[in-house]
C-alpha cells in the first residue's frame, strides 16, 4: 500500500455545491478513477478511511455527499458507533433525505462526478469504477446504465432494493451496462431477497452483462461498515478482494 493524499473538495452541480471526499497516491502521477458511492448513514471517517484504503492500492477515489441538497456534510449527528437497534430515531432523520434523492437527481448528479472525475490531473484517461454501499450499490448500477462508455467496473456490496417492481428500479438499467458487474450481497437480507436476487441476475443475464453475484454467507447488511453494529471483518475483508479484482481486470492500476 502506498501512501495518500486526501482531501474535501467541492464539486459545482445544478442544484448547488456536493461536498466530496478526493484522494489518491502521494504522487504526481494519474491514476485510475474511482467513484465511491456511500452508503445511507453518510460520508464519514470510516468511508474516508475505507477511500484512503482503496487509494492507497493505486486509484483516485472520490466520494461524493449525495445528501448534498439536504446540506454539507456530516448532514446527520451520528454518534461514533452506529447502532439503529439502539437508536431507532436514527432512520426517521435519514429516511426522507434518502427519498429525496431521486432516481433522476442521482443520474444528473453521476454526470456531474463523472466529469470531474474526467477533468481532473490526477486520474488517467478512460474508464472508471464505481463502487456503492448499501443505497450506494444502487446509485452505482444507475451510473453505470446511464453512463455506458465511461463505466467500466461497476461494485455493489450489501444493496437493497436493487429488483424491485417499481418502474424506476435499478434492475432496469441492466440493458444499458456494458461494465463488468460484481455484487456482493448480505445474508437473509429483508432489503434484498432471494427473489429480487435472481430477477437481477436473470436481468444482468439476458442483458448480456459480465456479472458475478455472491451471497456472503451469515454476513448482515452493512457488512462493510467498521463503525456500525452490522460490521462483519471477514466479509469486508472479502469484499476488498473482490473489489480490487474487479478494478484491476478493468480499469487496471498502472501506478499502484
Amino acid at each position: 500500500m502506498t501512501d495518500v493524499r486526501g482531501t474535501t473538495v467541492d464539486i459545482p452541480t445544478q442544484d448547488g455545491t456536493a461536498d466530496a471526499y478526493f484522494v489518491r497516491p502521494d504522487d504526481d502521477a494519474p491514476h485510475p478513477a474511482v467513484l465511491f458511492y456511500m452508503d445511507a448513514f453518510g460520508l464519514r471517517p470510516h468511508l474516508r478511511a475505507m477511500a484512503d484504503r482503496l487509494a492507497g492500492a493505486g486509484y483516485a477515489v472520490l466520494v461524493p455527499n449525495v445528501f448534498h441538497r439536504s446540506g454539507r456534510t456530516p448532514v446527520f449527528d451520528l454518534p461514533d458507533f452506529i447502532d439503529p437497534g439502539a437508536r431507532p430515531e436514527l432512520w426517521d432523520r435519514i429516511l426522507p433525505v434518502m427519498l429525496a434523492l431521486t432516481p433522476d437527481l442521482a443520474v444528473r448528479d453521476a454526470e456531474t462526478y463523472l466529469t470531474w472525475l474526467a477533468d481532473s490531473p490526477h486520474t488517467t484517461d478512460g474508464p472508471v469504477g464505481v463502487t456503492g454501499y448499501c443505497m450506494g450499490a444502487g446509485l452505482a448500477l444507475r451510473t453505470a446504465g446511464a453512463f455506458p462508455e465511461r463505466v467500466a467496473a461497476v461494485g455493489g456490496f450489501h444493496g437493497g432494493r436493487l429488483a424491485t417492481d417499481a418502474p424506476d428500479s435499478p434492475h432496469l438499467t441492466a440493458d444499458r451496462i456494458t461494465g463488468e458487474v460484481y455484487l456482493g450481497y448480505a445474508d437473509n437480507d429483508s432489503s434484498m431477497p432471494p427473489e429480487q436476487i435472481e430477477l437481477l441476475d436473470k436481468t444482468l443475464t439476458e442483458a448480456g452483462v459480465t456479472h458475478r453475484t455472491e451471497v456472503y454467507a451469515g454476513a448482515p447488511h452493512g457488512y462493510t461498515q467498521a463503525d456500525t453494529a452490522a460490521y462483519d471483518a471477514e466479509a469486508a475483508e472479502r469484499h476488498w478482494t473482490a473489489l480490487l479484482d474487479l478494478l484491476g481486470r478493468t480499469v487496471g492500476r498502472p501506478h499502484s
